[in-house]
């Protein structure tokens, strides 16, 4: 697995500008939106979960499931996108991510930041 598997974010030019500063260098906020969030729940791959069995017993890295959980967290962060597009932001501030087992079948992961509207200072 190469390194571009392990990472996220965004490219070079976002439509949504997502930070996880309270402010951006060199801009106002205009208008503050609110809280938006993207949610996404994984279920574990049988697969994954006997090697990961196998190799918590030798020890190491469980890259399927370091790649399944960057998956997951790219998911979660279109959604947030997608939500503060969809409420007028073009960026969202304070950028966090929660990360839960859920009811041990799977791993619940929430984006979560503040909607707003930014503009370059004059």
């Amino acid at each position: 697995m190469g390194i571009e598997e392990y990472g996220g974010g965004q490219g070079p030019h976002p439509e949504v500008l997502v930070v996880t500063t309270n402010d951006v260098p060199g801009h106002e906020v205009r208008q503050v939106i609110g809280e938006v969030f993207g949610l996404t729940v994984r279920s574990r791959h049988l697969g994954s979960q006997i090697g990961a069995g196998l190799k918590s017993m030798i020890g190491g890295e469980l890259k399927g499931l370091t790649k399944t959980l960057v998956e997951t967290r790219n998911q979660a962060m279109e959604r947030l996108v997608e939500q503060a597009r969809a409420r007028g932001a073009n960026a969202v501030l304070a950028f966090r991510f929660d990360v839960t087992e859920a009811a041990d079948v799977g791993t619940e992961v929430c984006a979560y930041g503040t909607a707003v509207v930014i503009a370059p200072l004059a």
